[in-house]
């Protein structure tokens, strides 16, 4: 599936020699990423085509005149797509030069050199864990360097990632993004402009039922036992009150094995809960607090009489959804590291035999298109499981799918996420 890529804007600069070149600014998960110009990423696409030949997405032309403002746009959109689209093949995203590239840019663009450095990886229960690594050193790298310290088997590392995630003085917590395993967790850390940002391990899957496959792992068991008491305690899961008395007591006897299994009975057990936010249904301007997982959006919508109605949005009857920018960037020169404010995310629906689009108004809107991907590829797993005639999908989706294509709009151009 494509990952979130934008380019929303671009900036003239001079050059030594006098004249002017065009620099990127490349955004992911709408955060800044990155910024380059166009003979970096020329040279790029040059190096990956002696190595992967003619699956390559088409790169833009060069322009041996000077460009046209439309022109500027045009290669602007083609260069958005032309990430979007070379992010699709895992050959590639695990091959070296894909990675070195990306990490040289990125430390590059907030200048930052290679070092050694300690960075402190934040745990469920709240505790850290130091660990020593290099500036370079990627999510997939940290995460390993991490897992090895506390001993959780690497067959499973696929079943955790690294996460930003933003505390607050009132002991609250939000989880802001995934980083994906190409991203520096120091440099992102490190070039966020918004306070109180961590770098923490939890669980990624959205199936509660997958906690079975990390049964036989100590260190897993005691990752998902501490996310499933910080969940029950931020409230992120709703158990009843029978439930929450029965679950004390197993936490009283430190009966992990109980104590999950109890919890697979707990509303919202294992979902990612979002910050407030607003939607459109059944009437704008609705606040709302959703509740993502177990392959369904499950929203508490406060209505204009502050009475509260639960809504369930089952993922198998969403057809597509978009993620679009509704505001302007200021002062371009500038840091500008986020996109994360008027984010919509709208999804078709199938109701009643007939497709509506129902819209939320989130800051978490890349989150929330990264958790409804991250369901339908659990699903696309487990049906090539149980269907061996669909074992190619079991681990990725072709680039060429007949399954309906969802679009994302990011800023000026749109993903279009294939295989949804």
């Amino acid at each position: 599936m494509k990952m979130h890529f934008c380019i929303p804007v671009s900036q003239q600069r001079p050059d030594a020699l006098g004249g002017r070149y065009v620099l990127y600014s490349v955004y992911l998960d709408g955060f800044l990423f990155c910024k380059v110009r166009y003979s970096q990423l020329h040279r790029w696409n040059e190096q990956l085509r002696r190595v992967f030949g003619n699956c390559l997405p088409p790169f833009p032309p060069k322009y041996y005149l000077a460009m046209t403002a439309s022109m500027a746009d045009e290669r602007r959109d083609q260069l958005e797509q032309y990430l979007q689209n070379v992010t699709m093949d895992p050959n590639m995203l695990r091959s070296d030069v894909f990675v070195d590239f990306l990490k040289l840019v990125q430390l590059d663009t907030f200048s930052i050199t290679t070092k050694k450095a300690s960075l402190d990886i934040f745990l469920p229960d709240g505790r850290s864990i130091k660990v020593e690594i290099l500036t370079s050193d990627t999510a997939e790298r940290v995460l390993e360097v991490v897992s090895r310290k506390i001993g959780l088997c690497q067959e499973l590392l696929g079943y955790f990632g690294l996460f930003l995630i933003r505390s607050y003085k009132e002991g609250k917590l939000s989880v802001i993004k995934k980083l994906v395993d190409f991203e520096l967790p120091y440099v992102s850390l490190r070039s966020s402009e918004v306070e109180n940002f961590q770098v923490g391990l939890r669980k990624w899957y959205l199936d509660p039922s997958l906690d079975s496959r990390l049964m036989d792992c100590r260190a897993a068991v005691d990752l998902i036992y501490m996310q499933a008491i910080q969940d029950i305690e931020k409230e992120w899961a709703k158990p009843t009150e029978v439930q929450r008395q029965k679950l004390e007591a197993l936490q009283k006897e430190d009966n992990q094995t109980k104590f999950l299994e109890l919890s697979q009975e707990v509303r919202h057990y294992g979902y990612v809960q979002l910050g407030p936010c607003t939607c459109d249904y059944p009437e704008p301007g609705c606040g709302t607090v959703l509740s993502v997982g177990n392959n369904e959006i499950s929203c508490c919508i406060t209505l204009p009489g502050n009475q509260t109605q639960d809504v369930i949005f089952q993922m198998n009857r969403v057809k597509c959804w978009q993620v679009t920018f509704l505001g302007t960037l200021l002062d371009t020169d500038g840091p500008q590291q986020t996109l994360n404010q008027n984010l919509e995310l709208r999804f078709q629906y199938s109701e009643d035999s007939h497709w509506q689009w129902f819209v939320i108004y989130t800051k978490q809107a890349f989150l929330l298109s990264s958790c409804l991907k991250k369901m339908i590829s659990e699903k696309m797993v487990k049906q090539a499981a149980e269907n061996p005639e669909m074992k190619d999908y079991s681990s990725f989706l072709p680039r060429k799918s007949k399954i309906k294509t969802a679009e994302v709009d990011c800023g000026l151009g749109t993903i279009k996420e294939e295989g949804l």
